[in-house]
């Protein structure tokens, strides 16, 4: 080993020293760069982060467009010929009502009919006809009309075993576009309050969710007839939007 005494030449003792000072430098630098990357990225995280989430609501009362009325009704009879004679007549009984009130005869329509029988214990077999038969209609003022006049088949001696009218609106993709967009600005709005009170500004929008549409009856599950639907009907959305702040 080398050893070097007291009166060992300064280049020498500077020549061994050099390196234990680049290698100090170096690593001064890598912190420092290191300490500069990981401190932007945090930023840029901060920065990222700096958004708020916010829900937009839109509703708008709408009147439905197509109504559907189904009607169920049936008769029992020693044969089957005079069980479908009496389903028969209920069923003319139902045109000429509808006829009656104005609708075009294509407006009913039947839906299903079918026949079956059973023996109880007298022996004496039985046979059942049902028919279920509905109005299908865009006249809605015309069969609200019509519903309330139910009655009217029971005078008629058509004894219903069912009869369900539902209204419905078809219109929804006309008015889409525009309650999303209506949606959107009831966000922006609440964004813009929540920015005000953080000290903030609202940017654009990072990221926007869709929620799915409903429709309602507007004032309740039915509309005061019964098991009647109601044709005044309240679609609704929500959308999700992340706005960020400046």
């Amino acid at each position: 080993m080398t050893q070097y005494s007291d009166d060992t030449p300064p280049q020498a003792t500077a020549f061994w020293k050099k390196p234990i000072v680049l290698a100090s430098a170096i690593l001064a630098v890598g912190l420092g760069v290191g300490g500069f990357m990981t401190g932007d990225g945090l930023v840029r995280a901060k920065m990222a982060d700096r958004t708020v989430t916010v829900r937009g609501l839109a509703e708008r009362d709408v009147v439905a467009d197509l109504a559907v009325w189904t009607l169920s009704y049936s008769s029992t009879a020693g044969n089957l010929a005079a069980a479908q004679a009496s389903v028969d007549r209920d069923t003319q009984q139902l045109r000429e009502f509808f006829a009656d009130m104005g609708f075009p005869e294509d407006a009913l329509q039947a839906v299903s009919v079918n026949a079956s029988s059973y023996t109880p214990d007298d022996g004496i077999t039985r046979f059942t006809v049902n028919q279920r038969m509905s109005l299908r209609t865009e006249d809605i003022e015309r069969a609200q009309q019509a519903v309330r006049r139910e009655s009217d088949l029971v005078r008629r001696g058509v004894l219903l075993q069912s009869s369900n009218m539902s209204f419905t609106f078809t219109g929804l993709n006309e008015i889409k576009p525009e309650m999303v967009a209506e949606a959107t600005q009831d966000a922006r709005a609440a964004a813009e309050q929540f920015a005000l009170d953080s000290g903030a500004d609202v940017g654009s929008i990072r990221r926007a969710t869709q929620g799915y549409f409903s429709i309602t009856a507007r004032d309740g599950d039915a509309d005061g007839w019964g098991a009647a639907d109601s044709p005044f009907k309240k679609v609704r959305v929500v959308t999700t939007v992340d706005f960020m702040l400046d």
